[in-house]
């Protein structure tokens, strides 16, 4: 007879972000010891790793932290199943590589990775949590902005899940409007997707492609030759608005561009970063 209960099967899970049949086994195995339970379904977990290195890592979250107002952190942690995202194994994961990529000021994942975590490297440290989780847990982004006045907003597109959008948008000014803006921008930002921040940071050969098309179109739609250049830099425009932030219409007022926004604001918008989990 077994000597657990499913109280304990239930507190091992949460403790864990283990499977139900893992928990029960590891419980079976160390007679009902919680603390022997947790040490099996690391060891075994951590002897599954080789096998779950081929596998997909399309859930997960997006963690961010300000820190004095001027420097963003962002990271994007990822694992196989909407069920370990939203467990606090993983969630607490999570926290503890965004809390290392602050304190390390680390640049890119690489330098994350290798950064030190109780005498081990982070990658150890991840590998040995995701064993326990029973999943292949991924550290697969790093975000670092720096400015005068930074923001991060963290979007849920599920309630029951942790936030899968994340965005660290930093201006040049500082005070309440500055702030202000910051957020309000950054909020846009998740919900529109932009890729540049302004017309200059798109590739001359994106540019020239896609005035290419514009024309080749027009030609083929029977436009007049007198008005093919305007019509051609219009859908050009058309174009820049769908891609870069501050050609975008505002949210919260399409009347008005980002840059609008900003510039009534009295800041420009110096760097932006936009995660979504899994794209």
């Amino acid at each position: 007879m077994a000597n657990y209960t499913a109280a304990d099967i239930k507190a091992l899970r949460e403790r864990t972000g283990a499977g139900m049949m893992d928990v029960k086994k590891a419980l079976d195995e160390a007679n009902g010891d919680a603390e022997k339970a947790i040490e099996i379904i690391r060891i075994k977990g951590l002897k599954g790793a080789t096998k779950r290195e081929g596998r997909s890592t399309a859930e997960g979250l997006v963690a961010a932290k300000i820190v004095d107002g001027n420097v963003g952190v962002m990271v994007e942690v990822n694992c196989e199943t909407d069920f370990v995202a939203k467990s606090d194994k993983f969630i607490a994961l999570a926290n503890k590589v965004l809390e290392v990529a602050v304190a390390s000021a680390a640049a890119d994942p690489e330098s994350l990775l290798a950064a030190d975590v109780e005498g081990k490297s982070l990658a150890d440290y991840v590998t040995e949590e995701g064993a326990v989780l029973g999943e292949k847990v991924v550290v697969r982004r790093l975000a670092r902005l720096e400015g005068a006045t930074v923001d991060a907003y963290l979007h849920k597109t599920s309630k029951d899940l942790p936030a899968q959008v994340g965005v660290l948008m930093a201006v040049d000014g500082t005070g309440e409007a500055a702030q202000t803006v910051a957020h309000d921008v950054a909020v846009h930002t998740a919900a529109m997707a932009p890729t540049y921040l302004s017309r200059e940071e798109v590739p001359t050969e994106t540019v020239e492609n896609e005035r290419r098309i514009a024309d080749e179109t027009a030609r083929a739609e029977g436009k007049p030759e007198a008005a093919l250049t305007k019509i051609v830099e219009g859908r050009l425009t058309g174009f820049f608005k769908e891609i870069v932030l501050t050609d975008q219409s505002f949210a919260k007022d399409a009347k008005k561009s980002v840059g609008k926004v900003l510039d009534e604001a009295g800041v420009k918008a110096t760097a932006f970063a936009r995660f979504r989990v899994g794209s």
